[in-house]
């Protein structure tokens, strides 16, 4: 099952500060631990039905969102973490 939003239904969930129903599988899916190389980019095109770079694309962006740190505070303060140690690095 893949989970493809409409525009317009990503629109409207933005404008009354909530995740869409991608973006919360997006958040769940970077959240699972995953034993096999290869195994984590085979999930997100037939879960997701996203490329691997859109989904680093939007995962990123959730990155910054409030309501993604309150959907999911573990993962997202973790990704931030490393996200901002990236940045330093450069």
């Amino acid at each position: 099952m893949t989970l493809r939003r409409s525009v317009g239904d990503a629109r409207r969930c933005l404008s009354v500060g909530e995740l869409s129903e991608r973006e919360r599988a997006v958040l769940a899916l970077e959240g699972r631990q995953w034993r096999t190389a290869g195994a984590k980019e085979r999930a997100i095109r037939e879960e997701l039905g996203l490329s691997s770079t859109r989904y680093y694309q939007v995962l990123n962006g959730l990155l910054d969102r409030e309501e993604a740190l309150a959907f999911a505070p573990v993962l997202v303060n973790r990704l931030r973490r490393v996200r901002e140690g990236r940045r330093a690095a450069r």
